[in-house]
């Protein structure tokens, strides 16, 4: 279930950079999609740390 709302929000993401791009104003869902897989990415570390 976690991975398929991964999913959806990066789906999400990925088409507002697809439609907002042509408008000038891509970079936000960018900085969206950037801070999002961070947060991804620091969280799965710090269940990996957690485990140990």
């Amino acid at each position: 279930m976690k991975s398929v709302i991964h999913y959806i929000i990066i789906l999400a993401l990925v088409l507002g950079v697809i439609f907002l791009y042509n408008k000038q104003i891509g970079a936000i869902p960018l900085l969206l999609l950037s801070v999002y897989l961070f947060y991804f990415g620091f969280k799965i570390i710090r269940d990996i740390k957690n485990s140990n």
